[in-house]
């Protein structure tokens, strides 16, 4: 009881001074100009700054590093697998599907290169993360009306989120309601759906609901939650659509600290292309791009 009291009788300042202790846990030599950030959190640029070695091998162990070649200003990435995840955003029914979404077709051509990535991320030992949204009656109770509304057909509450959305025109399936948890809608399109089910049931892959555009908004999410447990630091993303769920979710990777890779080929939107191009451009500027051919021959 006296050391609790003791406690409780410290000043403010003295609880939060760390200004004696932060240089203590840095770690790596902040005399190396190469090197960008602390013991927990670096990169290590390498080859004339011209490849990226993202390992942190200084605090982490390594298996088999892959360097992988990159499109944008930042040329070449070293990773370690073993820390590095797939993220497949919202390549559902409900944005891909004809029937749904003519007009989808730039996506619907990402599907290809998006399973060569699936299996050969498997074949690499890494996982595969599903993100799509997947909404409940708790979620109802905390979205915003400003999504209720741009997600409804109408501008009403009774065609948005959770709404029936009847047969899927020109076939006798029910779509479910919308962006529902289980809902066919919400499964994945097409090729997809059997590889997301066989994946996670061989445990090479996760699937998480998300409830916004990102799937790493806010303080925690499941995706978050996830990725902070294993210790995961390299992102590589792809889905629909390019200029809203995946960049959301990239942005807010990004922010969070984690390596972020834009992966251009399983990657689509049904935006104008100068919407597309701010992606690339800020992906650019904010982690690295590439294409699913450059990566997939380095992880081999």
């Amino acid at each position: 009881m006296q050391a609790i009291l003791a406690c409780l009788s410290l000043s403010t300042g003295q609880l939060v001074d760390t200004s004696n202790s932060i240089t203590a846990v840095v770690g790596v030599d902040s005399s190396n100009s190469s090197v960008l950030g602390n013991y927990y959190n670096y990169w290590a640029k390498t080859n004339n700054d011209t490849v990226y070695d993202l390992t942190r091998s200084d605090r982490l162990p390594t298996t088999s590093p892959k360097t992988i070649p990159m499109s944008g200003s930042r040329k070449y990435a070293t990773i370690e697998p073993s820390r590095s995840a797939l993220v497949i955003i919202d390549m559902q029914n409900f944005f891909l599907h004809p029937a749904l979404s003519p007009g989808a077709t730039a996506g619907r051509t990402a599907v290809t290169p998006t399973v060569n990535m699936i299996q050969g991320f498997r074949a690499a030992g890494m996982k595969v993360l599903w993100t799509n949204w997947g909404l409940d009656n708790f979620d109802l109770l905390t979205i915003p009306p400003n999504f209720l509304e741009g997600f409804s057909t109408d501008g009403t509450a009774a065609t948005t989120f959770g709404s029936e959305m009847g047969i899927v025109p020109g076939t006798n399936i029910s779509a479910g309601r919308k962006l529902w948890r289980g809902s066919w809608n919400a499964q994945p399109w097409g090729p997809l759906y059997p590889l997301q089910v066989e994946g996670v049931a061989a445990g090479t892959d996760l699937y998480f609901n998300k409830n916004r555009l990102s799937g790493l908004w806010g303080a925690q999410t499941p995706l978050g939650l996830w990725l902070q447990e294993n210790e995961i630091t390299t992102l590589f993303f792809g889905g629909v659509n390019a200029d809203q769920c995946v960049w959301g979710t990239f942005l807010d990777a990004y922010y969070k600290g984690f390596d972020v890779v834009y992966v251009d080929d399983i990657s689509a939107t049904v935006s104008p292309e100068y919407a597309t191009q701010m992606v690339r451009y800020n992906a650019d500027l904010n982690g690295f791009l590439s294409n699913s051919s450059a990566i997939l021959n380095a992880i081999k």
